[in-house]
């Protein structure tokens, strides 16, 4: 199987440097037209600058392709809109949406101030919500889409020091979660990335001498499994180094105490049958969970009847 994207419309956010250039420049070497979206500012969120997006136009250009820069705020849901009736003027549709800009303002919880917490939630959170709302429709009527997050294994895991950003990366995969149910109709597919790569992001995390491993490009592979024709959905998928693993949520089957039993001496009492992972599984949407637990209840009412 050969993955190309001809004839389609890829929107690339923060593409200018990074993870977000080597997506952009692999998706128009594999033909895909693209929107080359970066604000051009620090690794801070500071500053602007529309040189690093139109060189990335530029090399694709040189290449053969067809691309455009836009340097909207992803905060910015106006500036959002504008970028996407760009492409859609210019070539009248949008097939792929990688949420990939971001920025980091990193210190532990106790010196971090709520506006460096804010911000970065509205970068990485509203950011993806703002361009998924700006594509949806367009991509519901053409019963087509293809949307990759971008999450961290620093939401999914934790990490000292990036409390704002651990949030902000597992809130979009709630995000994900939700559009993959509501989009499933019009053949629209929510995947989201993990990625582990050496980029200005993680220049001063990562050692130095692990940084000629850690290349943009082994994460794109990645990227441009999660967008393609027959892509995958609700896939997390984890990639780094030339590694490439899948994270799932799950929980275990658990117990049930009856109205008189439900006290926390009970719960704790039971607590490994809580935590048994022999018994978890992922659940298709949050009321599953509610199926579950419901029908415990209702098989404890049928052995009193």
């Amino acid at each position: 199987m050969t993955i190309r994207f001809d004839g389609q419309v890829a929107i690339v956010t923060g593409a200018g440097n990074g993870l977000g250039r080597s997506h952009a420049l692999a998706l128009a070497a594999r033909g895909a037209k693209v929107v080359v979206n970066d604000l051009g500012g620090a690794r801070d969120g500071s500053g602007a600058s529309s040189a690093a997006a139109a060189e990335v136009v530029e090399l694709i250009k040189q290449g053969g392709g067809d691309a455009i820069a836009h340097g909207a705020n992803v905060a910015n849901f106006a500036e959002v809109e504008d970028m996407v009736g760009q492409a859609m003027a210019k070539w009248g549709r949008v097939d792929i949406l990688i949420n990939n800009a971001g920025i980091l303002r990193d210190k532990s919880f106790a010196k971090m101030s709520l506006d460096d917490f804010k911000l970065v939630m509205d970068v990485h959170l509203m950011g993806s919500v703002n361009c998924c709302k700006a594509v949806w429709d367009i991509m519901r009527e053409q019963n087509y889409g293809r949307i990759v997050m971008t999450t961290s294994s620093s939401g999914m895991y934790g990490n000292f020091g990036q409390s704002n950003y651990g949030a902000a990366k597992m809130a979009v995969l709630g995000l994900m979660n939700t559009l993959v149910l509501e989009g499933a109709k019009n053949n629209i597919r929510v995947n989201a990335l993990a990625p582990t790569a050496g980029t200005r992001m993680t220049e001063d995390i990562m050692p130095e001498e692990f940084m000629g491993l850690l290349t943009p490009e082994a994460v794109t592979a990645g990227a441009l499994l999660l967008c393609h024709n027959d892509a995958p959905t609700r896939q997390i998928l984890c990639a780094g180094a030339g590694g490439y693993a899948s994270a799932r949520l799950v929980e275990t089957d658990g117990i049930f105490l009856s109205a008189e039993e439900q006290t926390p001496e009970n719960i704790a009492a039971q607590w490994q049958t809580v935590n048994d992972i022999n018994t978890q599984q992922e659940l298709a949407s949050g009321l599953k969970q509610s199926e579950k637990f419901l029908s415990k209840a209702m098989a404890n009412l049928q052995t009193k009847a």
